[in-house]
């Protein structure tokens, strides 16, 4: 007697083959464990070099021009505005600024990519360590697009450092939240190595450097994240209860009454030509 095979059942056999498969290339034992909740390690406000004060403080090499720059944003912030952060209407803040690590992140390793995912609205990045090459063409994303490469720096046959660079942006995109800016051409090129502290595995460095036409030079900085022995993940929505308001490139606010009100001395209100006027 002929026994059929739904061709179903086949199918699902040869995927569940696969996938077996997959799983036993994967040998987890020759990859860091960073498994778990990293914390970042400094306080006060998330900055791009967390050794030293947000703002003026971060001494970034910016050129003339955007130094005067990130000046108008902060007398526009000293006024009651919001500057030149284009975070406050809850848009994704891109990269650098994603890896200052606002409420937590997570690293998960897999065969061909790593993904880094931030508790903080829209902060999530995939980094390819596939060896694959640059695409012809990438979308551009507030994120960029990431090639990495695992490296056993210390010869021990397992790998220890992963090695990451970044392009493929848009913005606007800014370095923390005083307005320290980018260029927006966003042709911004970042390179990582992440690793553990040798000593104590309970701490995760990023050194970071990013190469943009709004610098003077490559700027690095290193951040420092602590894995959190009871962690905690909370839901984070940036839009809800966000009384920030755009319109026509002017940020309002709503009072809690509702109605939009100015977030600054004497500013004007926005244009209402779309509005009927009541008839005094």
């Amino acid at each position: 007697m002929h026994h059929r095979i739904p061709i179903g059942a086949i199918a699902l056999v040869t995927i569940l083959s696969v996938t077996m498969s997959g799983a036993r290339a994967f040998d987890e034992s020759k990859y860091p464990n960073w498994k778990g909740q990293w914390l970042r390690t400094d306080t006060g406000i998330p900055r791009y070099d967390p050794s030293k004060p947000a703002g003026r403080g971060q001494q970034a090499p910016l050129t003339p021009e955007y130094r005067a720059v990130l000046e108008a944003s902060l007398a526009d912030q000293a006024a009651g505005g919001q500057g030149g952060d284009p975070t406050y209407t809850c848009i994704a803040p891109g990269m650098p600024r994603i890896m200052n690590n606002y409420e937590g992140a997570e690293f998960v390793v897999t065969p061909s990519t790593t993904h880094v995912l931030m508790e903080h609205i829209y902060d999530f990045r995939r980094i390819y360590t596939d060896g694959r090459d640059w695409p012809d063409d990438i979308d551009p994303s507030f994120a960029g697009y990431s090639i990495g490469k695992w490296i056993d720096a210390g010869g021990t046959g397992r790998y220890d450092v992963l090695e990451v660079e970044t392009r493929g942006f848009k913005g606007p995109r800014t370095y923390d939240n005083t307005g320290l800016p980018l260029h927006p051409d966003n042709q911004s090129i970042i390179k990582e190595r992440i690793f553990q502290d040798k000593a104590d595995a309970n701490i995760l460095y990023d050194e970071i450097t990013t190469i943009d036409h709004a610098l003077t030079r490559p700027w690095t900085a290193t951040k420092v994240y602590r894995h959190a022995q009871k962690p905690t993940w909370r839901e984070s929505v940036c839009v809800e209860n966000n009384p920030h308001v755009e319109i026509a490139n002017q940020g309002y606010m709503l009072s809690a009454d509702g109605f939009l009100m100015p977030a600054k001395k004497d500013q004007p209100p926005p244009d209402l030509r779309y509005f009927t006027r009541p008839q005094k």
